[in-house]
């Protein structure tokens, strides 16, 4: 493999510092047969091992016709086959573009047309998706099983797509030149859930993965192993893989997080560190025994956002924990100390980014008063260089040079930062702005709940109500108006739920992330309980 010349800026790093390619090949010269990859199987991959089998996929890419810059849609789910597509497409200089195994559809044919993709590694059990898009002539080649090649060739022909199975990947290592990539090239498109709009393609350089991939596992040692609960489509998943690759360390991929069997799969696994969203170490904390969880091997664990009480996490199950704040068009750049205090907390600026709050016209509010998060870096391609053929939507999020997350935040006198609300999930009603993130926080504060989502519903009265749709615990039964009653000693009277919902499971995407907007869509249901129509009025109302 060449590499470029280095940059004269001091703050950039070397291509073997960030860049996939020279990372795995550095780890593989020096230390080839050390672990890098334990999969849910008991298989493992060495450095050496992962890169011959990047090298050999490479090869088959380069056999179909794909080279640098070039689009590869990655469509499976964890496993060996997307950690090799992923980093053998890296090993041509071409952009792994993974998407939601979920998707299909509209959404499906957007993805596929917007990444301007030739070809596609696709799961066998997601290939016939692509004649639902309509879409004809946008891809050349779809890698599959070799029994669908010849059951859907026709139906294919139609839409101009040639089916060609999966051997047809495989090539030799030897063949393949690692062309010199520099750490500005782009090795990522990562599709954002589009709620509102169509899904953005957030392009990642090199070093915009390695810097994320690396702020995000400041514990992260050689010994740890880190374990990849997320799926390798999302973030959460490829950031902690980048971040273990750039350390030295190794990763355990699972399938994906299930509360019951989390700890025997992290035994099993010998994982050390790990990613939990909120919910997850929600739905552990708030569980009956769980099997090994007096046996696992974790010792230090991110939990984003850090809604549970550290002291709680530590008491039961042994790990230390810390939170950070991260997107997929940033990295990483707020984060707090481990076993955090102050709960709520999001964290402390990292050296090297800038941060303000500001309203809605871009303006810096005082300390304490909730804005949106704005932010920006001091080194080049720290962040992400924009959204793919969105030039509209990039000039938005990067308008006057900073980046706009559109998360609303406040920051304290004393430099922390405190997560207030998705900007496009924050309720406003009778002329008070209330988070519902710190509305959701209080209502799992009740015994009986074991998750719960908090949204905005059109009121009678203008602007919005309070919508709490919650889920019991097992065997648990729920009584709007005693949880109403319960909240009304924890909050201030005009976050207080107007409605009760109660429900089996949350909407969710594949990410565990609640689906606001489906139940926002559903509104009022026939089932939901009104406090008003109940007569039952707090006395902080009547104060009022």
């Amino acid at each position: 493999m060449t590499t470029p010349t280095q940059h004269l800026d001091p703050r950039m790093p070397s291509p073997e510092e960030c860049v996939l390619p020279a990372i795995l090949a550095r780890h593989a010269d020096q230390t080839p047969e050390r672990t890098f990859a334990i999969f849910a199987d008991g298989e493992e991959w060495s450095y050496a091992r992962m890169r011959t089998e990047a090298l050999a996929l490479a090869a088959g890419l380069a056999g179909q016709g794909v080279g640098q810059g070039d689009k590869v849609l990655i469509w499976l789910p964890n496993g060996k086959a997307a950690l090799r597509a992923w980093f053998g497409t890296n090993h041509l200089g071409a952009v792994s573009v993974a998407i939601n195994t979920a998707y299909r559809g509209t959404l499906l044919e957007h993805v596929v047309v917007n990444s301007d993709a030739e070809l596609a590694i696709c799961h066998p059990d997601l290939v016939a998706r692509l004649l639902e898009t309509g879409s004809r002539g946008r891809l050349r080649v779809v890698a599959t099983a070799p029994e669908q090649a010849a059951a859907l060739e026709a139906d294919f022909a139609a839409h101009g797509i040639t089916l060609v199975p999966f051997a047809a990947l495989e090539g030799d290592p030897a063949t393949v030149t690692v062309p010199a990539l520099s750490p500005w090239d782009t090795q990522s498109i990562c599709y954002t859930s589009g709620t509102t709009g169509p899904s953005k393609g957030v392009l990642s350089s090199y070093l915009h993965l390695c810097t994320m991939g690396r702020n995000c596992t400041d514990e992260v040692t050689p010994e740890d192993r880190f374990l990849i609960n997320l799926p390798l489509f999302h973030v959460g998943g490829t950031l902690y893989t980048m971040g273990a690759l750039s350390r030295g360390a190794s990763i355990a991929v699972m399938d994906r997080f299930e509360t019951a069997s989390f700890f025997r799969v992290c035994a099993d696994l010998g994982a050390t560190q790990c990613l939990l969203l909120g919910a997850m170490a929600g739905f552990l904390l708030r569980s009956g025994p769980l099997e090994a969880e007096d046996r696992h091997s974790l010792r230090y664990v991110y939990v984003i956002p850090l809604s549970e009480d550290p002291r709680a996490l530590k008491a039961r199950f042994g790990f230390d924990c810390s939170t950070l704040f991260n997107m997929s068009e940033i990295s990483a750049p707020i984060r707090a100390g481990t076993n955090p205090e102050t709960l709520g907390a999001a964290g402390r600026l990292r050296p090297g980014y800038d941060a303000r709050i500001v309203d809605e016209n871009d303006c810096e509010l005082p300390r304490g008063t909730p804005g949106e998060l704005v932010l920006r870096a001091d080194m080049p391609w720290a962040l992400s260089h924009g959204y793919y053929k969105m030039p509209e939507a990039t000039a938005r999020a990067w308008r006057n040079g900073w980046f706009h997350t559109g998360d609303m935040f406040r920051q304290d006198e004393s430099g922390q930062f405190f997560f207030v609300d998705r900007a496009k999930d924050a309720i406003r009603r009778r002329g008070e702005n209330i988070s519902s993130f710190e509305v959701e926080a209080e209502v799992v504060a009740h015994p009986d709940i074991l998750e719960c989502a908090v949204v905005g519903v059109p009121s009678e009265h203008s602007e919005e109500d309070v919508l709490a749709v919650v889920v019991p615990r097992a065997g648990a039964a729920i009584d709007p108006a005693a949880l109403v009653q319960f909240l009304a000693g924890r909050m201030a009277h005009f976050m207080v739920p107007r409605y009760v919902r109660v429900i089996d499971a949350l909407p969710k995407t594949p990410t565990a992330k609640v689906e606001k907007h489906v139940l926002r869509s559903a509104g009022i249901t026939p089932e939901t309980w009104d406090r008003e129509a109940h007569g039952l009025v707090l006395r902080a109302q009547r104060l009022a």
